[in-house]
């Protein structure tokens, strides 16, 4: 599971595209007819499948595009569900945030205080829980080294389990980027101890605190943490990934994601997480002095080269806009599936994207970024 920045190019073979960015609608403002169009740009810039949610206030639309499985006809499902990734930060986020809320924690306690012996990097005692969830703490990115980058090691290892416990303590011998708070880098390592401090300090596992703090609340039924379990729900696409220097298009819909934990491994649909980021900008899941923290952002060092002014809160991530002001969303790389949203300031207007082919950073990539901001300002 990545972050949302990747720039190993792709391509995948089955289907023929250049690098250039397809042309995408041009209606005045934005509609159904609009949302179809930026859909079809998107499969044929290399993906299998695409569906999306779009939410303007006072009005919804969904579209699909491409096929549910590779060399069928089978349409994408409608409203079908897929594995989030990284977007699942954002819930892990809101928890800790709603216990700071509740005087359980503070987001300036250090994070070896919390969790005794387990930040054994150098300098990992002055670790804050903020600098965990704002990724300014430095530590290394376990999924740097996971077993699961090529064809051949997924293949090997897809259906192995571990623990966030084993991951860290993997992460730990690595040495820091740099000393708590002086900079900024995407890592992983941090979320999976955003999952531990929350059972530590609850009592309850981190997915059994998002369920009843998150999940149930809003009614979001098909949204969850499958622990260890290899597949999907249905209706669902399948989802492929694309080695980097490859072209083969691989099938890497089951796998078991307990690799991901808190940082990524959560499933949920177009519906539900419109629902979520509606509630959460719509101050209904925190408070304005906790959703404020949230959106207290730094400039997101290492993603300035593919996303100039993209800055980095606490589990949320804010992007300009083409017509001033910024979209609030948090991406999700991971094997077979992107997705991708965005939303205004009070969560009414916004848009979630789910792309059933992981093609690390291929041509895609822009022309996803345009249709995030056209559903925006247009």
């Amino acid at each position: 599971m990545r972050a949302t920045r990747i720039t190993t190019a792709a391509v995948i073979t089955a289907l023929t595209f250049t690098t250039a960015v397809p042309a995408l609608a041009t209606t005045p403002g934005y509609d159904r007819a609009a949302l179809q169009a930026d859909l079809d740009a998107i499969r044929d810039a290399g993906i299998v499948g695409v569906q999306a949610q779009v939410d303007t206030g006072s009005r919804r639309w969904s579209a699909r595009s491409g096929v549910a499985e590779a060399g069928t006809a089978k349409p994408v499902p409608r409203d079908g569900a897929f594995r989030i990734g990284s977007n699942t930060k954002t819930f892990v986020a809101v928890v800790v945030l709603q216990l700071v809320g509740q005087g359980r924690l503070s987001l300036e306690d250090k994070v070896a205080d919390l969790l005794p012996g387990v930040v054994t990097s150098p300098g990992g005692d002055q670790i804050t829980v903020r600098q965990l969830l704002q990724h300014t703490s430095g530590l290394y990115n376990y999924t740097n080294d996971l077993p699961l980058r090529s064809e051949a090691e997924f293949l090997a290892h897809r259906f192995d389990s571990t623990s966030a416990e084993v991951l860290v303590k993997q992460a730990m011998a690595q040495p820091p980027e740099f000393a708590p708070g002086t900079s900024w880098n995407y890592s992983n390592t941090n979320y999976l101890l955003a999952g531990m401090l929350i059972e530590q300090v609850t009592g309850n596992p981190w997915a059994a605190e998002v369920r009843s703090r998150i999940l149930k609340p809003l009614g979001l039924r098909d949204t969850y943490s499958p622990g260890e379990r290899v597949g999907l729900p249905h209706p669902h696409a399948h989802g492929y990934s694309v080695f980097p220097g490859t072209t083969k298009v691989v099938d890497t819909t089951e796998m078991n994601p307990s690799w991901g934990g808190a940082a990524g491994d959560m499933i949920s649909t177009p519906t539900d997480l419109s629902r979520f980021w509606q509630a959460l900008l719509g101050g209904k899941l925190l408070r304005q002095s906790e959703l404020a923290e949230m959106r207290k952002t730094v400039p997101a060092k290492t993603w300035q080269e593919t996303d100039p002014g993209s800055e980095y809160g606490l589990g949320i991530t804010s992007t300009p806009l083409s017509c001033g002001g910024v979209s609030w969303s948090h991406g999700g790389d991971i094997h077979g599936f992107q997705t991708r949203n965005g939303f205004s300031d009070d969560g009414r207007r916004g848009i979630v994207l789910s792309l059933s082919t992981q093609d690390f950073g291929g041509p895609s990539t822009q022309v996803t970024k345009h249709v995030l901001d056209r559903a925006l300002c247009d």
